[in-house]
């Protein structure tokens, strides 16, 4: 069955025609094998069939593919906050395995007692009672469940271009059209969905200055006031859940997150956090809320909270909605593994025993202050935009027009790799770079070169 093409995502397109010719010049026939052995192996899906490459080798910053290629990884899917294959998480995991290596889930074991205390410590406000799952997707969905049985009510509202998951309900929560139409659409009732907060390409049709910062005495957040508007109208919504920075990367304009806790509080609406690529460090801070003064009701982590080895997500609400207790929100096989739990815990204490978050929010400064100074040089380029080590670079045909640069952000995308940095790109035209906490000064100003080098080359 032929399928009408989606909507630009969060995810590289791979069945165009520079990625061909890319994979044509740039692997060898055994590579090209393997790719082949991959494809027959597995059920195809948009975005990760065909694959780019294979890969060898993964160890701090960098991968190896099987022709012995290096490259910096500024994508990671998120999960590499303290680099792949950290020396102390490898010897945490052997050792866990050695002393217990699984608790059946009628068990309580140390080890996920420990995280679940820890993410308690860590996290905001009054969130302390846990809940672990195998990942995010399944987080989130534990997370609306607690949000229906706490209010009564079964609606959720989202935003347009934010991912949740790929489940049928984190799937319907999303506004990636990629996860949500076509024949398995996700359907789950009561998701509605806003307009996000986009300053560079407002959907409201408010314009920026030419540094790129809202003129908020003139859209007066109409962003934040939609979501108001449809907490009304709505009358019977259970939760918001938001990525409090979105991963395109987009960061909120100030005083929109403090305006949607306030309509949430007026409308009896609990506030659910992403956190899943942002927390635990990514954007100079533990989590992406704490630079918003906003604490949400329960927030959702995933990804880097197994330290790049092992999958494990968490919800973390606030205590008084520890109300389920009649209900089983997860019951996962898995969900107290207390080898995925010490690799987490092992995790945390590695970012903040190595002060990652602290090197995130320098090394993120500098990085903007390059990119800002790249962007005076660069005319392709529309709009810089990030903080800590999640940065965005949005290529344009025109300043004046903003239309996307799609091919040549595909075309940048393929330099980069040929000179040895992998990133993604979202939208089809934004370079996301998100490295791991790990990263040097010298490391990403290479990374910025490498590039500035392929945006001039046209």
């Amino acid at each position: 069955m032929s399928m009408p093409a989606v909507s630009p995502s969060e995810s590289d397109s791979n069945l165009t025609p520079e990625r061909q010719r890319w994979q044509a010049r740039a692997l060898d026939d055994a590579t090209r094998a393997a790719l082949d052995a991959d494809a027959r192996a597995f059920l195809h899906q948009s975005v990760s069939t065909p694959c780019l490459d294979t890969v060898a080798k993964a160890e701090g910053i960098w991968l190896e593919d099987g022709q012995g290629r290096r490259l910096m990884d500024f994508h990671g899917n998120n999960v590499h906050h303290i680099g792949y294959g950290h020396p102390r998480l490898k010897a945490a995991i052997t050792a866990q395995m050695d002393a217990l290596p699984f608790a059946p889930r009628r068990f309580a074991c140390e080890p996920a007692t420990a995280l679940a205390e820890k993410l308690g410590q860590i996290t905001p406000g009054d969130l302390s009672k846990v809940l672990f799952t195998t990942g995010g997707s399944d987080a989130v969905e534990v997370a609306v469940k607690l949000a229906r049985i706490a209010t009564g009510r079964f609606k959720v509202l989202s935003f347009w271009d934010a991912f949740h998951g790929a489940g049928l309900g984190s799937g319907a929560l999303s506004g990636e059209m990629l996860f949500r139409s076509g024949p398995a659409a996700s359907l789950m009732p009561g998701t509605t969905h806003v307009a996000p907060f986009a300053c560079y390409r407002c959907p409201y049709g408010h314009d920026v200055d030419d540094d790129g910062r809202p003129d908020l005495d003139r859209c007066k957040l109409a962003c934040a006031k939609m979501v108001d508007y449809v907490l009304e109208r709505e009358g019977d919504v259970a939760a918001i859940i938001a990525e409090p920075a979105r991963a395109i990367p987009y960061l909120p304009p100030p005083g929109f997150w403090q305006q949607v806790r306030e309509a949430c509080d007026r409308h009896g609406v609990l506030l659910i956090f992403d956190e899943i690529p942002t927390g635990l460090g990514k954007t100079g801070r533990m989590f992406a809320s704490e630079h918003e003064n906003v604490t949400p009701d329960i927030l959702v982590l995933g990804k880097a909270l197994g330290g790049g080895i092992l999958p494990i997500a968490a919800v973390v609400a606030r205590s008084d909605l520890d109300v389920a207790g009649d209900w089983a929100l997860g019951h996962y096989t898995h969900e107290k593994n207390p080898v995925t739990t010490r690799a987490a815990l092992t995790t945390i204490e590695i970012i903040e025993d190595e002060g990652l978050v602290e090197n995130a929010a320098r090394i993120g400064e500098i990085a903007m202050a390059e990119l800002e100074a790249m962007k005076q040089r660069q005319p392709a380029i529309g709009d810089v935009r990030g903080r800590g080590l999640l940065l965005g670079i949005e290529l344009v045909e025109s300043r004046e027009t903003k239309a996307p640069a799609k091919d040549l952000a595909e075309r940048v995308l393929y330099r980069a790799l040929d000179a040895g940095l992998s990133f993604k790109t979202t939208m089809g035209n934004v370079l996301t770079l998100t490295p791991p906490l790990t990263v040097s000064e010298g490391q990403m100003l290479k990374a910025l070169a490498i590039i500035d080098r392929a945006i001039a080359e046209g």
